[in-house]
C-alpha cells in the first residue's frame, strides 16, 4: 500500500521561498508518476506539477513555471516541490500524489494522495 505524507508547508510573505517535501513509501516507484495539486478555498483542486520518477522528466502548471520546481531523490524516496517568489495567490493547501504510468495533469489519474499541507501566503 503506498502511502503518502507531506510536509514543508507554514505561513510566509509574498516573495518568500517554501519547499514542500513527500515521503513516499509501501512501493517501488520506477514506474509511478508523482503530482502536487493544489486547492485554494472555494476552488477545483488543480495540477501544479509533476515528475516521472524513473525519467526525472519535469511538467509544470504555467501559473507556477518558472517559479516553482519539482525534484525527486531516489535514495530518500522523496518528491520536493521548491517554492519561489510565492505570491497570495499561490495559497492552497498542496496535496502530493501518485499514479502508475505516465504524468497527467488530472488528479482523477492519481489513486494515491497524502493528506495535504497548508500554505499561506500574506501579501
Amino acid at each position: 500500500q503506498v502511502q503518502l505524507v507531506e510536509s514543508g508547508g507554514g505561513l510566509v510573505q509574498a516573495g518568500d521561498s517554501l519547499r514542500l517535501s513527500c515521503v513516499a513509501s509501501g512501493r517501488t516507484f520506477n514506474n509511478y508518476a508523482m503530482g502536487w495539486f493544489r486547492q485554494a478555498p472555494g476552488k477545483e483542486r488543480e495540477f501544479v506539477a509533476a515528475i516521472r520518477w524513473s525519467a526525472g522528466s519535469t511538467y509544470y502548471a504555467d501559473s507556477v513555471k518558472g517559479r516553482f520546481t519539482i525534484s525527486r531523490d531516489n535514495a530518500k524516496n522523496t518528491v520536493y516541490l521548491q517554492m519561489n517568489s510565492l505570491k497570495p495567490e499561490d495559497t492552497a493547501v498542496y496535496y502530493c500524489a501518485a499514479r502508475i504510468g505516465v504524468v497527467t495533469r488530472n488528479n482523477p489519474d492519481y489513486d494515491c494522495w497524502g493528506q495535504g499541507i497548508q500554505v499561506t501566503v500574506s501579501a
